[in-house]
């Protein structure tokens, strides 16, 4: 049996439509944080990512993956990733990630953002800026033939220099035929190791950034196995997330509308 993580390069057509997927997902993440306000439930943020993916004719590829019952992932303060939508009520200077991915004829867009609701603290505000450049920094190191050690060295050393730290065992991933594939992207590493990027594949670069420790706490999903973490010292967490398309020359960012 092959092996469907192994990441193949893209043909012109397939290219053509991760574009597509990306594109929407991005529509889809900009429209639902638009809506984030205080008072609100993360179930109500939910539901308003869905209904807007069905109006572009396309789908969440998280419900029912792996069991997963929502269609975005929504965490909030502590909560490191995979946070479900639910009761929980939005209060004045939480912050939280919205997680979109998007299916469309086949081939799946996934991009994130921690948005920043009311009166945030001025930690809150330079943990969110510090997870923002930390993901751009892991962009920019990414080099076709190179490695993605190259991008994990990057994004944790300028973490690290800004007093924080980087998850170690959760990161980006391929993306295109599959909703998560080979390579693993890790926000930390060493220069020339890790696995080669392969021109004409796509991943997704996605550091989670914590205010204090990198340990986390693996909390169940009911009836799924996915999981969800949270900070072990219960401190702040914040993670941007694009999906990037490589090519002979460098790379392209697919999750911008």
């Amino acid at each position: 049996m092959a092996n469907q993580r192994k990441q193949l390069p893209l043909s012109k057509d397939e290219i053509l439509k991760m574009r597509v997927a990306c594109n929407l997902a991005a529509k889809v993440l900009n429209h639902t944080a638009k809506f984030a306000k205080i008072g609100m439930t993360t179930n109500e943020l939910d539901l308003i990512a869905d209904d807007y993916t069905k109006s572009l004719n396309a789908i969440s590829a998280c419900v029912g993956y792996h069991g997963y019952p929502k269609a975005t992932c929504i965490s909030v303060n502590k909560v490191v990733c995979h946070g479900l939508p639910g009761e929980y009520k939005i209060k004045d200077g939480d912050i939280l990630n919205i997680d979109v991915t998007v299916k469309k004829d086949g081939f799946y867009g996934d991009t994130s953002k921690t948005i920043m609701i009311g009166n945030v603290s001025k930690s809150a505000t330079e943990l969110v800026d510090a997870a923002y450049k930390a993901m751009m920094i892991g962009i920019e190191a990414v080099k076709p033939h190179g490695f993605t050690g190259d991008i994990g060295f990057e994004t944790n050393k300028y973490v690290t220099r800004r007093g924080y730290t980087t998850i170690k065992e959760i990161g980006g991933h391929g993306i295109g035929r599959v909703f998560h594939g080979d390579p693993f992207v890790p926000a930390f590493g060493k220069k020339g190791k890790g696995e080669k990027i392969i021109p004409w594949t796509c991943f997704t670069v996605e550091p989670m950034v914590n205010e204090g420790t990198d340990e986390f706490i693996e909390k169940p999903i009911a009836h799924s196995d996915i999981k969800y973490y949270e900070t072990k010292d219960g401190k702040l967490s914040a993670q941007f997330e694009h999906t990037l398309l490589i090519t002979d020359v460098g790379y392209e960012i697919l999750t911008l509308e």
